[in-house]
Formats: structure tokens, C-alpha cells, sequence
């Protein structure tokens, strides 16, 4: 038989984190290490070399199907001693974890490193044969509850509904997809059971105790149904019920909080489950000394392992990736450059005075209407179907003859009562959206009034979803709507880097950090409070105007790029993990209420490969006009170049939408989805991408494949 210290294979279609995370490991736990970036590869290279341990990326099905990966390989053999791992994203449905664990996956991996350098260390202090017998045991265990004739539920701690087998589905009338993530209270229950019984059993289960006994279930049909019922509660190996602790459940379920016959060894594992399961607000040096704490008396490979900890965590940029070397993806280093830096300053002085141009007066004979029932009837009809999110903004673009924000904005504005909130009449909204869009500049391909009306189009949309209504007051709603009408006023057509190397008035006058978005959100509030006819705001009290000025500041300049992971980060953390644990209540506080409007706008700025297609495509060519423009004007003024692979010459949009969608969009979308439910968005994003893939794969710079 092999040995352990037989190679890894880590099936991974691109480096990021986690890959790096498990090489990492591989590292620490003394594993020589392959690497395959597509099934083909991980297949031939398993045949060449029989490995012990296969690590799988799971996280995105465009890339492959791990469940097809695993059972090729589990076809093989060769494969009867292979343990395979799973690396799901952070939030999976226990149905999900069963089917990969049927398909013959070992373990299943959320993005948590701690977890990785753990299992690694299991692996090595433990003897394969064990291992595969417990593999084997929970397979067989699964089966033999599809397999029996007794109804079988199973559910978490929160009494919500993980697993039904078969035979409870034949019983009881209900089919799994019915019951499953459902609280056990939500079925329901038959009156013949005394009026007491079931706060009897809960009693036991949180005392860690087992309950057996006569229970009448109700079917789906009304019927009752009489069953022996024996429920037991899950324990650690102190056999106390299991702590509930929030975060706790991947690394604490074999372990108690502390019972007296623990031994050293197992209360640092417990130790460290706890530090890990904590959600801490406090300062980072109260998390720097917590690690100190638990490095004291942590065995050496731990130690050393918490001290990377410690010195990433004293790094100033505690939230955005550190890429590798700049040949590695030219489109990703040069968007990250041009979108999240503040320029390069050139030593020889050459500075470009870019000057605020003057409002920008569309000619046209569309006159502007003096409210609602003014709007034309073809322009009408444009906006018939505006909360769709397959709402075509080219359209109604046409159709005002790009006056777009002015028309949607009325509408959606009087959609969600803002007048009202307002104090403010609709000539005064009708005369501050003119003033808006005239300060947006039209000559610009990608951010004029156009890409305004698209944001509060998208805005409007996601604060129409039931989990983002619950959790904002009306005057988030408000403070939305206005910062994303207003969220790029004055927007040049060129990035911040461009501006802080060109020694522009607007870089001076913000030294250099989040000028535009500083701008955008200065020159709105100059706007609209310089004139009585559009002062949206001069019938609101003082305090409520503060606290509605002040949302709306932060939301404008939450869509700066240079903090996108920061606010992702913050929102995961602070949202998505509470809610997947079932903590409601944070939602409505002040301060996630925030990373709840942030994220919001953010998701809505940088909408557009989530949109249909051909709306996708559209978007897609106008950014990259721009881009090119401003990649000629840097070429002539002789400045620094912040995006080379911008050139119109040369440039692969197909590349740069990919890049686009794998180092920005994807992950926030993923986190946004989990709290507001956007099942059509993620279809259209993992459309959109196939379909640059694929041009990208012909080797196609274009926005299309040449006519046939």
C-alpha cells in the first residue's frame, strides 16, 4: 500500500486564495504537490500517479462539474484508497453536501483556511485505513437511511429540517424539496398529542438528553399517523450537547466546550474552534493579542502557522488580494491598476489641467415634461415594463434622445413616495433630475445620464426585494435612489489614476483619494442647494436632512473601487454568515444597515454583466471605447499608461470582460445573491460569461463573432 507521502492533486481551474491556501498546507504538512487546471488534465495526470489525496474547486460550475470529476475518477480502481475533497462556496445547501458526498467526495471544504491546515494535520497523524473506514462508514450510514423502512428526519440545531429519507416521504405525503431548510414547527402537527409534548422534547434535546415515545405526525393529506419516535440529540465526545455557538459547526462538532476529562491537546483544538467561531467588533490589536494568547500554548505548527496570521494581519491592506507577478493576467493587473489605484505620479512634471467642463445641453425637440402624465406615449411605453430587470435602457435612450435619467427618474421616483418624503413638489424633482443629467457629460461613451439611469434602474430593482425591504428604512430608500441618480455627475470618461497623474484640479483639490467620487457627491449637494427651483431637499428638518445628506455621501463614495473588497469582505462577514446561522436580527441595525446600502450600490454601478445579453454586449463596447479613449489621450499628453491592454489596436474585449467578471463581479454577486435572492442575475452572469469564453476560446477580440 502507499503511504501518505504519496502526491496531492489540487484540481483548480485558476490560482486564487484558496488554491494557494492548500499548496500552503501541502507545504506544512510535508505533501509533495500536482496541479491540473482542467478534468482532462486531472484525470491523466491521476492515471500517471494514483493520488492519495484530491483536492477539488467546486465554487464555480462554469468552469467543471466536480460530482463528474469525482465519479470518473471514482470509476477507476486505482481510486479505492483516494480520498477527494470538495471546495465549495461559503454558503451550500445540505442537499448540495449529499450529492457530492454520493458521488464519492471524502470531505467538503467551505473558504475557510483555518479548516484546510487542520484536516491537513488530521491527515497526517492519522493512518489512511482510518480514514477510509470513517468514509466508508458515512456512506454506508446514508444508504442504509435511504434504504430504510422507517421514516427518518433529521434536523440542526435551529430545528430546521437538514434531511428526510424515502420512506418519510412515502408516510407522510411530502416530497424532500417541501421540507427541506424548513422549521421543524412549520409541519404540521396532529392535535392528538398532548398540548405539552413538544416542549417536553425540545426540553430534552437541549439538555442533551434522548426522548422516546408515542408521537402523532400529521400528513401532507390531514391524516394522522401513530410512530415510535426516538430522537437524539447531537453531542461531542463530552458528551454535552452540542454549544450553538454561531460559526462553531465545522470545527467544533467533535469536540465538548470543556469537560473536565479533556486533555491538553483537546482543549487547544477547542480553544482554537472558539477563537475561530468568534464574530469580533472589537480593535485588531484585540485580535493580534488573542492569537498571541493561543500561541502560547499551541504545539509548534500551529505556532508558526499563527505567526503568518500575525503578519498579515499588521499589513495596512487587510482586505484586497495580493496578485502575483504582472505577466501572470495582463487584463486583471491593468484593471486593478487603472480601477483601484491612484495613479503613478511621473517625475518630469508633464501635467495634463483637466478643467470641469459646463453642463452638457442636449439638442433635441423632446421637450421636457412637466410631470408624469406629460410623458409622451412612445416614450411611455418604453418604461411599461421598467421594473423588470430585463428592462432595455437602449430603448427609452432612443427615445428621449439620451435624456433617459430625467424620464425613468420620475417614474421610479414617484414609485417609492420620494416627493413625499420629500416634502417637495414634482416640479422641483422634475427641474433637480434636469439639473442632474445637464452635469452629466454626453460625449462620454460609458458614464453619461444613460449608465445613471441604468444604476437607479438597478437600485430601484434590488430595493424591491422582500429580504433588502426588511432590513431599510424609508430613508435608505431615499438616500438610494438619489446617490445612484447622482452617484457619477460630472463623471470626465476618465479613471481617478488618469486624473492623479495628470496633476488634474480635481486630484489636487482631493489629494489624490477618491477624487471623481468626492466630486460627484460634492458637486450634486452644490447642485441642487444653489437654486430654490431644484432644491429637492429645502422642506425637510434640519436633523432629518443631516442623516439623509450623510447616507447618501456614503453610499456615492462606497462605489470608489480601491475599497471593493473591504466593503465585499465587511458584508460576508457582517451579513451572509449571520444569516446562513440564522440570526435575523442583525439586519436592522444601524451599522449593517450601511454595508447593506454600500453593497447595494456597489452591485448596481457594476450591474452590467448581469444584465441580458445583447443589453451586456452593448455595455461592454461603450467601457471599452472609453477606456481606449483615455489609453490615446495618456499616449499623447505623455503620461503613464494605467491600462496598456486598453489599446484599440491590440485590446481582447472577450479578456477583459472575463478578467472583469472573475476578479470583481463574481464573488460580490455570489454575496449580494445569498441575502436578496437573484437567481435571473446569476443566470444572465454565467450566460454572459460563456459567451465571452467561448469568443475568447476562437481566439476573437471583438464584441461579436463575425457574421456567418
Amino acid at each position: 500500500m502507499r503511504t501518505f507521502w504519496d502526491p496531492v492533486l489540487l484540481v483548480f481551474s485558476k490560482d486564487d486564495s484558496q488554491s494557494n491556501g492548500f499548496l500552503w498546507a501541502c507545504e506544512r504538512a510535508g505533501f509533495s504537490c500536482s496541479i491540473a487546471r482542467t478534468p482532462e488534465t486531472a484525470l491523466q495526470c491521476f492515471l500517471e500517479k494514483h493520488h492519495d489525496i484530491i483536492i477539488i474547486d467546486h465554487r464555480h460550475s462554469r468552469y467543471f462539474d466536480a460530482e463528474v470529476l469525482c465519479g470518473s475518477i471514482r470509476a477507476m480502481k486505482s481510486s479505492e484508497n483516494t480520498v477527494i475533497v470538495a471546495v465549495v462556496k461559503r454558503y451550500v445547501s445540505f442537499e448540495k453536501l449529499l450529492l457530492l458526498i454520493n458521488a464519492g467526495m471524502f470531505h467538503v471544504f467551505t473558504k475557510r483556511s483555518f479548516t484546510i491546515w487542520s484536516t491537513f494535520k488530521i491527515c497526517r497523524h492519522c493512518s489512511l485505513s482510518v480514514l477510509f473506514c470513517f468514509n466508508r462508514a458515512c456512506n454506508a450510514i446514508f444508504t442504509a437511511m435511504e434504504q430504510s423502512q422507517e421514516a427518518i428526519e433529521i434536523t440542526n440545531e435551529d430545528q430546521l429540517i437538514q434531511y428526510v429519507n424515502p420512506a418519510y416521504e412515502a408516510i407522510m405525503g411530502y416530497q424532500q424539496g417541501e421540507l427541506l431548510g424548513k422549521e421543524g414547527v412549520e409541519v404540521p402537527k396532529s392535535e392528538k398529542n398532548k398540548p405539552d409534548l413538544l416542549e417536553t422534547i425540545n426540553s430534552c434535546i437541549r439538555n442533551g438528553k434522548e426522548w422516546q415515545g408515542v408521537y402523532f405526525a400529521k400528513k401532507k393529506n390531514g391524516d394522522s399517523v401513530q410512530q415510535n419516535v426516538k430522537i437524539m440529540p447531537v453531542i461531542g465526545q463530552g458528551g454535552k450537547h452540542k454549544d450553538r455557538r454561531k460559526g462553531s459547526l465545522d470545527v467544533r462538532s467533535t469536540t465538548s466546550r470543556g469537560s473536565d476529562g479533556e486533555s491538553g491537546s483537546q482543549r487547544r483544538h477547542s480553544s482554537m474552534a472558539r477563537i475561530h467561531s468568534m464574530t469580533i467588533e472589537a480593535p485588531i490589536t484585540k485580535v493580534i493579542n488573542i492569537i498571541n494568547a493561543a500561541q502560547e500554548s499551541s504545539p509548534m505548527p500551529v505556532a508558526e502557522a499563527l505567526d503568518r496570521v500575525l503578519e498579515i494581519l499588521r499589513t495596512t491592506e487587510l482586505y484586497s488580494p495580493q496578485l502575483g507577478t504582472k505577466d501572470e493576467d495582463p487584463h486583471t493587473n491593468d484593471l486593478v491598476g487603472g480601477l483601484m489605484m491612484d495613479g503613478l505620479r511621473r517625475l518630469s512634471g508633464n501635467e495634463y489641467i483637466f478643467a470641469t467642463k459646463q453642463p452638457h445641453h442636449i439638442p433635441g425637440h423632446l421637450g421636457t415634461p412637466l410631470s408624469l402624465s406629460d410623458i409622451p406615449q412612445y416614450v411611455a411605453r418604453t418604461m411599461e415594463n421598467e421594473e423588470s430587470w430585463d428592462f432595455d435602457i437602449f430603448s427609452l435612450e432612443a427615445a428621449t434622445i439620451r435624456r433617459p435619467l430625467v424620464y425613468l427618474g420620475l417614474k421610479v421616483f414617484s414609485r417609492f413616495g420620494v416627493c413625499e418624503f420629500l416634502h417637495c413638489s414634482e416640479s422641483t424633482l422634475r427641474a433637480w433630475l434636469q439639473a442632474i443629467e445637464a452635469n452629466y457629460h454626453s460625449s462620454n461613451s460609458y458614464h453619461n445620464s444613460t449608465h445613471a439611469a441604468d444604476v437607479l434602474h438597478a437600485t430601484a430593482y434590488f430595493l424591491s426585494k422582500e429580504h433588502v425591504k426588511q432590513s431599510l428604512d424609508p430613508v435608505d430608500e431615499v438616500a438610494a435612489l438619489i446617490a445612484a441618480t447622482v452617484h457619477d455627475v460630472d463623471h470626465p470618461g476618465r479613471t481617478n489614476s488618469f486624473l492623479c497623474n495628470a496633476g488634474s484640479e480635481l486630484a489636487i483639490l482631493y489629494n489624490d483619494t477618491a477624487v471623481l467620487e468626492s466630486h460627484h457627491a460634492a458637486l450634486a449637494f452644490q447642485i441642487t442647494t444653489r437654486d430654490d427651483k431644484c432644491n429637492i431637499f429645502k422642506n425637510m428638518e434640519r436633523t432629518e436632512y443631516r442623516t439623509l445628506r450623510q447616507a447618501i455621501i456614503d453610499m456615492v463614495l462606497a462605489t470608489e473601487m480601491t475599497k471593493h473588497f473591504e466593503h465585499v469582505n465587511k458584508f460576508v462577514n457582517s451579513i451572509n454568515k449571520p444569516l446562513a446561522e440564522s440570526v435575523k436580527s442583525i439586519l436592522t441595525s444601524p451599522e449593517n444597515r450601511i454595508l447593506i446600502k454600500r453593497m447595494l450600490i456597489k452591485c448596481a454601478d457594476v450591474s452590467n454583466p448581469c444584465r441580458p445579453l445583447q443589453l451586456c454586449i452593448e455595455w461592454a463596447g461603450r467601457i471599452s471605447e472609453e477606456y481606449f479613449a483615455q489609453t490615446d489621450e495618456e499616449k499623447r499628453q505623455g503620461l503613464p499608461v494605467v491600462m496598456p491592454v486598453f489599446d484599440r489596436n491590440t485590446c481582447s474585449i472577450p479578456k477583459s470582460q472575463i478578467s472583469f467578471i472573475d476578479y470583481f463581479i463574481t464573488d460580490m454577486f455570489d454575496a449580494w445573491d445569498a441575502f436578496a435572492d437573484l437567481p435571473n442575475l446569476m443566470q444572465h452572469l454565467d450566460n454572459n460569461f460563456k459567451y465571452w469564453k467561448n469568443l475568447d476560446e476562437r481566439k476573437l477580440r471583438s464584441l461579436r463573432p463575425p457574421m456567418e
